[in-house]
């Protein structure tokens, strides 16, 4: 009996730190998983059920909040990581998704208090880590596009690209580029882009970036030097055929080829910020029909890309295009 008794007895002691830590990065990491999977839902769900029993875990309401980021749920990603901020104030990342999360309601609501407040959150990302270069990033970028009502500055951004440079020149010419294409110097956009080419950066976004750049132009030449990069130091990088397809329909010559790389690219990726968005394959993919002579799948293609993002104006130009014809 004495036996049973201890035994029941040590059910009710207290998990150490260390147990309850081990306890509350199991759904974490899966729920991480989850996420980097494109399962963002189930990774959701996953945090709900942590949070119940771990509260006051930030990096619960972090990852809950990037969540609902990707499922374009901006009201649930901000109430989640303004609690990851309450809880962890000293986070410079916790900012920077704050301050993105602010950033899509401010554009969606046309609200001045709403960009002041991602400036603030901006500012504070960079304050906390000032090595942070995607947080110095976004910063710079805000300075350049937002009105000076809401404290953009042009001064601002350029001291936050000399910032960036003197962190990583490659970056730093990058956000040099990005803020003359903003700012109308296409010329001097291009000459940043081709140094940076010519430097043969090390990371596949470098170079995804510039070929963003080159699409807008539509510069299939260009863009191909960039994808050849990619090519060379990340071959199964997951990104690439959408970037393959996009060359092929501006050049507009293995149009049946293009069709494959965008639909297979539409078929094995998720909807996710950080990758090319769907809407923009699908829009892609009605160019390709358009060249094709496949006027009615173009229009489908459109509109099924409007259904994605109903805010994007290479969708809404194409369809408008379209039935202008």
């Amino acid at each position: 009996m004495r036996g049973v008794l201890l035994a029941a007895m040590l059910l009710w002691i207290p998990l150490a730190p260390a147990a309850r830590a081990a306890q509350a990065g199991a759904p974490l990491q899966s729920a991480e998983q989850l996420y980097q999977q494109g399962h963002f839902a189930e990774a959701a769900d996953t945090l709900q059920t942590a949070i119940r029993s771990d509260p006051n875990n930030a990096a619960l309401y972090y990852w809950l909040g990037r969540c609902y980021f990707e499922l374009r749920n901006y009201d649930q990603a901000s109430t989640n990581a303004e609690k990851a901020v309450r809880l962890s104030a000293q986070n410079s990342d916790y900012h920077l998704w704050l301050a993105r999360t602010y950033g899509r309601l401010a554009d969606a609501r046309h609200s001045l208090w709403l960009g002041m407040k991602t400036r603030k959150e901006f500012e504070l990302a960079v304050e906390l880590g000032p090595k942070n270069i995607p947080a110095r990033r976004d910063l710079a970028e805000f300075y350049t596009q937002a009105p000076w009502i809401v404290g953009g500055s042009r001064k601002k951004a350029l001291e936050q690209i000399a910032a960036i440079a003197a962190l990583d020149p490659v970056q730093g010419a990058l956000a040099r580029a990005e803020f003359d294409r903003q700012t109308g110097a296409s010329a001097a956009a291009e000459a940043q882009y081709q140094q940076v080419l010519q430097g043969d950066p090390s990371r596949p976004d470098e170079f995804y970036e510039i070929a963003d750049y080159y699409a807008g132009h539509r510069n299939a030449a260009a863009m191909q030097k960039a994808v050849d990069g990619v090519l060379r130091i990340a071959p199964a990088d997951p990104r690439l055929g959408y970037y393959q397809g996009v060359i092929l329909a501006i050049e507009g010559e293995r149009l049946p080829e293009a069709e494959r790389y965008l639909k297979a690219y539409l078929a094995t990726t998720v909807n996710r910020s950080d990758y090319p968005s769907h809407a923009n394959a699908r829009t892609w993919l009605g160019h390709v029909y358009e060249k094709l002579g496949r006027r009615l799948e173009a229009a489908e293609q459109y509109r099924a890309a409007l259904e994605i993002d109903p805010d994007s104006s290479f969708a809404k130009q194409s369809l408008k295009s379209l039935e202008k014809q």
